[in-house]
């Protein structure tokens, strides 16, 4: 699957595509010339079909790359502790990693073990990175209060998803396409950590998800 990725993007980069397909998100993503198209398939997976708009239309670029989702499946309106991963369609703000920056249009920021993402529903950064040591961060760090310390596997590499981008209490935050361990996420997106490599390098800002059942 990788290779085919790699061979795809050069492909589509080097000819015009024989022929326009059609979407499922094309109703809702505006001017946006890259989206990333996750779609459940049951339970805790999905699909991910990676899409690029040029001249002459909307072309696959890579299909059915194989995902997981939350353990409880999908949402249509996410709410803090779920398990679920939001339906919708959201921007690819800006990517992030324990690992150096591989390259690519979206900002990125290398973590290191004082890097959080605030999910205290109670202070005024939540849902948003964090830098500080443990002890100083003026917001709840336990796990329990949605907190997470962003210095692990699983964030090798990630992008995070505009979920909840008014930062209501609540509603949800710190959703991400991230490396995969193999198993269910809390309501993120994962995959192969060589597959989202080659996806961030492909990105550039203005590029949306759009996750469906």
């Amino acid at each position: 699957m990788c290779a085919a990725f790699s061979a795809a993007l050069l492909a589509l980069s080097s000819a015009p595509p024989s022929h326009a397909e059609t979407p499922w998100f094309l109703a809702n993503i505006g001017t946006a010339t890259q989206v990333l198209s996750v779609v459940g398939t049951g339970g805790a997976t999905a699909k991910m079909d990676v899409w690029q708009r040029g001249a002459n239309g909307w072309q696959p670029v890579a299909t059915a790359i194989p995902t997981h989702i939350g353990a409880s499946g999908m949402t249509p309106q996410s709410h803090d502790g779920e398990m679920k991963t939001p339906m919708g369609i959201f921007t690819l703000d800006f990517a992030f990693g324990t690992k150096p920056n591989p390259g690519g249009g979206l900002q990125y920021v290398q973590v290191t073990p004082d890097y959080w993402w605030d999910g205290d529903m109670k202070s005024p950064t939540y849902n948003t990175m964090q830098i500080c040591k443990k002890a100083d961060c003026p917001f709840d760090t336990n796990p329990a209060s949605g907190t997470e310390n962003l210095y692990i596997p699983q964030y090798a590499h990630a992008i995070v998803m505009g979920v909840n981008k008014a930062r209501v209490p609540g509603n949800g935050g710190a959703f991400f396409v991230h490396t995969t361990d193999g198993g269910p996420t809390a309501g993120c997106v994962s995959l192969d950590d060589d597959t989202l490599v080659k996806i961030m390098r492909w990105l550039q800002p203005g590029a949306l998800i759009a996750v469906a059942k």
